[in-house]
């Protein structure tokens, strides 16, 4: 099946952690798409990411050093003329009981999750306000900032001031720059086993979501390429929920089973 015409054939795009996992799914869906597309990571993957017989480009980055990203986003100026998308998908923590996890380790959380994108944001931004065609910027946020996030406390709280960042900007940067985000629920990776076991296990985690599995990277991938591209033209300041229909209320559950257990005494 072809891909669908997202008029994003052409556009410069810049993935941070775009070398495996939702990263990954996100450069593929956007080489789909036409696009060129830069990603970026500390350490350079073995093979390149590719997509419909075209590869990625990759410049080494860590997105928590502001210099760096100055110099990522100007060679990607120098090598194409311009930058039309940031895609801030580099992220994630480890978990950690918040009692006893040390300063340094929630500091180097919030720096990854939400002051890294800054940013990159503002890198971006400062050469899309300059350009004809403008540009729009995409946060890879978490359903982890929007609910309780038990052992990735300080990971959920900087998601959530990824959340409003990403309204503060689409405010301050319109109408040359359009900001949005993603509220990213669980997805099938490659190291979705380190959190939930083997197939039988990711499966049963899948089957706690309403649409009944794990999102596959290249999901999260479409709703971003969406975003990003003319199809949202006057969307900008939005979260759009990808999680599946979300989490089934606890109170449900427990509501089964006590009609279970009544009905198995009548």
């Amino acid at each position: 099946m072809s891909a669908p015409s997202f008029g994003l054939d052409g556009a410069v795009v810049l993935v941070t952690g775009g070398v495996r996992g939702v990263g990954a799914g996100i450069t593929r869906t956007f080489l789909r798409l036409g696009a060129t597309v830069v990603c970026c990571a500390r350490n350079e993957p073995g093979d390149p990411v590719h997509a419909a017989g075209r590869n990625a480009e990759f410049l080494p980055c860590d997105v928590r050093d502001d210099q760096s990203v100055a110099d990522l986003v100007d060679s990607i100026i120098d090598r194409h003329g311009k930058i039309d998308v940031a895609v801030n998908n580099a992220g994630g923590a480890p978990y950690a009981l918040a009692a006893d996890a040390s300063p340094r380790f929630h500091e180097k959380i919030v720096s990854l999750n939400l002051l890294a994108p800054l940013s990159v944001a503002q890198h971006a931004n400062r050469y899309m306000q300059a350009q004809e065609q403008g540009g729009s910027i995409v946060n890879i946020c978490s359903v982890s900032g929007t609910r309780p996030s038990p052992g990735t406390a300080a990971y959920g709280a900087a998601k959530a001031g990824l959340d409003n960042l990403t309204r503060s900007l689409a405010v301050e940067w319109a109408p040359k720059v359009r900001v949005n985000a993603l509220r990213v629920g669980m997805v099938h990776t490659e190291l979705s086993a380190l959190h939930y076991g083997d197939d039988d296990g990711i499966a049963a985690v899948g089957a706690t979501v309403p649409l009944g599995r794990l999102a596959a990277p290249e999901e999260i991938g479409m709703c971003a390429a969406f975003l990003a591209s003319p199809l949202a033209s006057y969307v900008t300041g939005a979260a759009l929920e990808v999680h599946g229909g979300g989490e089934r209320p606890a109170f449900l559950a427990a509501a089964t089973a006590k009609n279970a257990h009544l009905g198995g005494d009548q």
